[in-house]
């Protein structure tokens, strides 16, 4: 008789002893003999063999070493910076895109509209798409490879939806890391999604070559203020979704578009940002938009731009670690985490102001 308070929740009340075994914990039952067997722990991979896979183009350890810079572990974060340290002379050699626009521009269907045509092409395609974290698990949302299901079948690409893990601007504290490691696999484009709303594209801004912004026509008044200030971070504006009926309006829209871009101060030195139109779902103008790509790459490599904004962004890439650092260092600190909530509860109640608070919560994590 199987003892029944070590069934599992989901069996039925009134089910026979056959429906299901008795769970034994930590071991599994061995095939046809009745023995038993102990689990084995998988052992984790080395720095070396993390390095080795990188290179050699092996998704699945490609996979698991983003996971490891993604992870807060120390033990994780130490292993996580031998393996960049392995894999930096084999980054840098690629063409970093940043994609964003407003919700409902069509920013998935765009990348894998643009993403299938330089893979058909033969160029290696990685796609960092960052996702708002759920404030409950911590978990992506959006689930990227469900919304680009032709793309993630695509031998020449990668995906990995990234939450945000409430970072300022929704982008992954390490997606820079991510970015490397997918240059020392051999991707040669990478295409960096931003979820679209906030400081998301500002901080994208610091991480890519080129910047190129989706917008709609007809948004209405509501999205304007969301787009005017991104407006002058893009090196490109697309109007998507010009096809059918919408087409004519997305060609007025586009001159419209680049009166507006005339005035504004270019995003990058020596480049003026225009307007195209295209229609991702139709596959209609990632040609052209690639083309406009080389042609950037092109020119701010000749003029040094190219090479002083990646230098600039190795800059900010070092003040956002010292921030990351003291931040975690902070709150990590064991006095502030036993009197953090008493005086958070202080303030709150109106016994101290906010400032006094914070001055004395600092004082104790430089004692």
């Amino acid at each position: 008789m199987t003892d029944k308070k070590n069934r599992p929740e989901w069996v039925p009340e009134n089910a026979s002893d056959g429906f299901t075994t008795e769970i034994v914990k930590g071991k599994v039952p061995n095939s046809g003999s009745g023995s038993t067997r102990k689990f084995v722990k998988k052992k984790g991979r080395s720095t070396e063999e993390f390095v080795q896979g990188i290179r050699s183009g092996d998704r699945a350890v490609l996979a698991q070493a983003i996971t490891l810079v993604e992870s807060n572990a120390k033990r994780h974060e130490d292993q996580a910076q031998a393996v960049i340290n392995e894999i930096l002379p084999s980054t840098g050699n690629s063409i970093r895109i940043g994609i964003t626009g407003v919700p409902g521009a069509g920013k998935s269907t765009f990348i894998e509209s643009f993403g299938s045509y330089l893979s058909d092409k033969g160029h290696r395609v990685a796609v960092l798409a960052v996702d708002p974290s759920s404030t409950i698990t911590g978990g992506s949302i959006l689930g990227d490879k469900t919304r680009m299901e032709a793309l993630a079948r695509n031998r020449n690409a990668f995906i990995r939806p990234s939450p945000s893990g409430g970072t300022l601007g929704g982008v992954n504290r390490k997606t820079r890391e991510t970015i490397l490691l997918c240059e020392a696999a051999g991707f040669d484009v990478i295409l960096v999604e931003t979820i679209g709303v906030g400081q998301s594209e500002v901080a994208v801004r610091s991480m890519v070559d080129f910047f190129l912004l989706l917008v709609l026509t007809g948004a209405g008044d509501e999205l304007q203020g969301m787009k005017k200030g991104v407006m002058e971070l893009a090196d490109v504006l697309l109007i998507n979704k010009a096809d059918g009926e919408n087409r004519q309006r997305a060609k007025i829209a586009r001159g419209e578009y680049n009166r507006i871009l005339h005035h504004l101060q270019p995003a990058t030195k020596g480049w003026a940002s225009k307007a195209y139109t295209a229609s991702a779902l139709y596959h209609e103008g990632m040609e052209e938009i690639w083309k406009i790509v080389l042609r950037f790459i092109e020119t701010t490599k000749e003029s040094g731009v190219f090479t002083d904004r990646r230098n600039a962004q190795t800059k900010d890439w070092i003040h956002a670690m010292i921030k990351d650092y003291l931040e975690t260092s902070f709150f990590t600190h064991p006095s502030i985490k036993s009197q953090l909530p008493a005086f958070e509860n202080k303030v709150v109640q109106g016994d101290l102001n906010v400032t006094s608070a914070v001055k004395e919560l600092i004082r104790l994590f430089e004692a």
